[in-house]
């Protein structure tokens, strides 16, 4: 098999719907616990894993690494790796724990990934990231995908994003995500390539003209619901980061703009849900921290949202492990609701 016949058969089915909102992945943060609080605010969002390095799976401790709650369906598995052996180990322990999409990161600038020789720097070889994909695909059924920047370092040539993501077209991917923003792979930490390079969103947009059969997620410089939602005329979905984890209450707004026929969880509700998740954490010996931590933004611009903030990153209180902080949070945070104006 060959050259259009095989491209075609590589190519998992993708419905352009099912990539509308997402949840960007990002370390040290999207852990399962995060993803557990986010799939109640936003019951339709593609939620990604953190990134998880090939060698990590193939060294690593497996059912830490990947196990999840059902709850989270559609869930993605974000793959850092350049070898494709390695990759496809990798896709095809992700299909057998069940996730619904295997995604490639060609966007991390840290230096602890470029001397993986993956990530960001993967976008100076694209016919190396074919060749990852393609062995990939020939082990999962699941849609594998890629998450990119523009460019690298100062390069401003939109050719550069247009080969790329046309050499991996060929090989037969159909969903991009696109960081609109250069890595920058020397002089620029991570925390600053997520600000300084400058966002373009047009070469973004001009991708999704010279592919238009194929699924474009933007992210990057996301922040609020109107942006979001402006920003979905000319991109197939949205990927919304540091505003999930700043601001989660976001994801919520967006979703119900998009599908107000849903059905969401109250705010009283979704706390006895995680109220009951922190109880399961201690029953394992787990600190309730990893599920209290991604809350802390979800009050914004609320009041009572600095005390909620205050007591749950208390290092007193939270160091007791009592899940009843929760609720006493909220029953605080609830009576400031309820306080006659001013």
């Amino acid at each position: 098999m060959s050259g259009l016949s095989n491209v075609i058969a590589n190519t998992a089915s993708t419905n352009k719907a099912d990539w509308t909102l997402c949840v960007a992945p990002m370390i040290d943060v999207t852990d399962k616990h995060c993803r557990f609080f986010h799939r109640m605010l936003a019951p339709r969002a593609r939620l990604y894993t953190e990134m998880i390095t090939t060698g990590a799976l193939q060294y690593g401790d497996v059912p830490r690494l990947l196990d999840y709650d059902a709850s989270e369906h559609p869930v993605a598995l974000q793959l850092g790796g350049s070898e494709p052996a390695a990759l496809a180990h990798s896709a095809k322990l992700g299909e057998q724990w069940g996730y619904d999409e295997i995604n490639l990161n060609c966007g991390c600038p840290s230096e602890r990934v470029q001397k993986g020789a993956f990530g960001a720097c993967l976008m100076a070889e694209p016919n190396l990231v074919a060749d990852c994909v393609k062995a990939m695909q020939d082990v999962v059924s699941v849609p594998v995908t890629v998450k990119h920047r523009l460019g690298l370092d100062y390069e401003q040539d939109y050719s550069f994003a247009q080969n790329f993501v046309g050499v991996l077209y060929e090989a037969g991917v159909r969903v991009f995500v696109v960081h609109a923003r250069n890595a920058v792979l020397k002089g620029l930490s991570p925390k600053e390539n997520r600000e300084i390079p400058p966002l373009r969103y047009d070469y973004a947009r001009q991708l999704t003209k010279d592919f238009p059969d194929a699924t474009f997620v933007l992210n990057g410089g996301l922040a609020t619901t109107q942006q979001s939602l402006d920003e979905l005329a000319g991109f197939d979905g949205v990927m919304l980061g540091r505003a999930a984890w700043h601001t989660p209450a976001v994801l919520r707004e967006i979703s119900q703009h998009l599908w107000p026929e849903d059905t969401y969880m109250e705010g009283a509700e979704i706390v006895q849900r995680m109220y009951g998740y922190a109880q399961a954490l201690v029953a394992q010996d787990l600190n309730i921290r990893m599920a209290t931590r991604a809350m802390l933004g979800w009050p914004h611009g609320l009041p009572g949202a600095r005390q909620w903030r205050r007591t749950l990153s208390d290092a007193t209180i939270m160091n007791k492990n009592e899940p009843e902080v929760l609720l006493a949070a909220w029953e605080a945070l609830q009576a400031r609701q309820n306080e006659p104006a001013a």
